[in-house]
């Protein structure tokens, strides 16, 4: 049995632990309700490209748009959102398991540190690594999201994809992946776009007195696409951060839960070894009572 010196140095090391991990899961609980704020907010604009989408579905020609081409795909481009920070549980290692079963060629953009450490240590094909902070500010984000559609219009990647851990809720967070570049359609887009925002899938109708394009719809159309990519790219950022911090917090929750267990457990050891050491002074103390 460890000596009663031990055992207290070892209840004053999870006391400090236990007092850490309640500090940074009370942190992560602020951060996320912020992020999902911050996700949440993005909707309304979503909502509105979703009403010029429709307007446009059905007045312009989509093959000439490069967003809408297919093209083989030789290589693809993948932007991989992580979090910049660790003691997040198994959010980062579900990612990096998806992309591990990619097997065809293909490039990648890095959003969030553990991403670009992931990929330099496994050799794979960085093309660049962007910082964003905790507030994923779109200017941060849409840098990271024209340099993939550059390297795409280049013909440098045939395709752009996103994987980042999409939020479900506080518990679960899905490594997702997701095509954005060819888009189908601006239908396909369309009706993606509504679904997100919870309207229906069905487009509505709008008369042209509605809604007017100038100088033309084409341009217009032209105008759009990259808005649209853009903004995917930041609302899924914008995901990943409330899912980074809703990881966070439940492995920090769950790393206090331990701690206040271990405590018990220690205490108790504790005052097993102090009461044997004490019944054992006692005996010494009768045994030398009688001898005398």
């Amino acid at each position: 049995m460890a000596s009663t010196r031990d055992i207290r140095r070892r209840i004053k090391s999870v006391k400090n632990t236990r007092q850490i991990t309640k500090a940074m899961e009370l942190v992560a609980a602020s951060k996320m309700k912020k992020a999902q704020s911050a996700a949440l907010a993005g909707r309304p604009y979503a909502q509105l490209m979703a009403e010029m989408l429709a307007a446009l579905a059905d007045r312009v020609e989509e093959t000439q748009h490069p967003f809408l081409m297919k093209r083989e795909v030789r290589t693809r481009g993948i932007i991989l959102v992580t979090s910049d920070k660790g003691l997040c549980g198994p959010l980062n290692g579900n990612l990096f398991k998806l992309v591990t079963d990619i097997r065809t060629p293909a490039k990648y953009a890095a959003i969030g540190r553990k991403g670009a450490q992931f990929l330099a240590r496994t050799k794979r094909d960085l093309l660049a690594d962007f910082p964003v902070g905790d507030r994923a500010a779109f200017g941060d984000v849409r840098v990271a999201a024209e340099f993939m559609v550059k390297q795409y219009l280049e013909g440098v990647v045939d395709t752009v994809e996103i994987i980042w851990p999409r939020f479900k809720n506080t518990l679960i967070q899905l490594p997702t992946l997701l095509p954005l570049l060819p888009l189908a359609s601006v239908k396909t887009a369309l009706a993606d776009l509504r679904a997100e925002t919870g309207q229906s899938a069905a487009p509505a109708k709008i008369s042209d007195s509605q809604m007017l394009f100038e100088p033309d719809a084409a341009t217009v159309l032209t105008a759009l696409l990259p808005l649209y990519v853009n903004r995917e790219v930041h609302q899924q950022v914008l995901d990943a951060k409330a899912s980074e911090h809703s990881a966070r917090m439940v492995a920090m929750k769950t790393a206090k839960d331990n701690a206040t267990k271990l405590l018990g457990d220690l205490t108790l050891e504790y005052n097993k070894a102090r009461q044997a050491a004490i019944t054992q002074e006692i005996l010494e103390i009768s045994a030398a009572a009688f001898a005398a």
